[in-house]
């Protein structure tokens, strides 16, 4: 069996590309579909804000009372601004938002493909000479990699805020340094980062989910074990793909 699976990895790395040149050949022609692809980043996106938001709220906070406790051992309480808005902006706002998406509009997409599958749909579109890579995979393809830097985004803000909430509110550090620290460490290098990695995050995710629907087994175990496995492998695509990012990034 431990023979086998060095074979059958690169069997499933090598699908998944050539599924992914697919989309890409697909996605210009897509964008016809203009009201599917704002329904799919709503879907992606909008739904997926209040789990967003109270994660970023509480992940902040957390960041807040432990980054708060390590400096003031060095006596610098001053720049947990700085830790809070570095840690969120460059790591924990586009891998915790990766997982979110994963597990909330990742396993969405992936069901909702593989069920098509299972009832023929997208037999049914061949049929009539229609492409269901084009008319169903593309246009959720997009709205994941348009939403998952947009959460991002969203993520860090509402992070950094929770973080001044526990740091200012309740520590007691100084409102103008934490704040004012903040602004002139974090670089527009930084956010730049975090964006390139939000966007590779969402292109992976969305890919993941999109991919083990389209190949999802028509029956109901086999689309239970095509989402099962969209948020195992999204979740390990981030990690390794976190660890090159800021590897080349440093």
């Amino acid at each position: 069996m431990l023979s086998r699976w060095p074979a059958g990895a690169l069997l499933k790395l090598g699908a998944v590309t050539l599924f992914l040149l697919r989309i890409f050949a697909q996605c210009l022609p897509a964008l016809r579909y203009r009201r599917e692809v704002v329904q799919q980043i709503y879907n992606a996106g909008a739904r997926s804000l209040i789990i967003v938001m109270l994660c970023g709220l509480f992940i902040g906070m957390v960041l807040g009372l432990q980054g708060y406790d390590l400096l003031q051992r060095f006596g610098s309480e001053s720049s947990l601004g700085v830790v809070a808005a570095l840690g969120l902006i460059k790591e924990l706002g586009p891998v915790v938002t990766a997982l979110l998406f994963a597990g909330r509009a990742g396993t969405s997409l992936t069901s909702e493909i593989g069920l098509m599958r299972a009832t023929d749909q997208l037999t049914a579109m061949e049929m009539m000479a229609v492409d269901p890579v084009r008319r169903v995979v593309a246009p959720r393809f997009i709205g994941g990699i348009i939403a998952v830097p947009l959460l991002t985004a969203i993520f860090s803000c509402i992070g950094i805020f929770g973080a001044q909430l526990v740091g200012v509110g309740l520590m007691g550090v100084e409102s103008g340094s934490f704040w004012s620290q903040m602004q002139g460490s974090v670089q527009l290098s930084d956010v730049n980062e975090g964006l390139i990695k939000s966007i590779c995050f969402g292109v992976a995710c969305s890919l993941m989910a999109v991919y083990e629907g389209f190949h999802a087994e028509p029956t109901a175990a086999g689309v239970g074990l095509a989402t099962t496995r969209t948020v195992v492998s999204s979740a390990v695509l981030t990690l390794v793909i976190d660890y090159m990012l800021t590897a080349a990034f440093l």
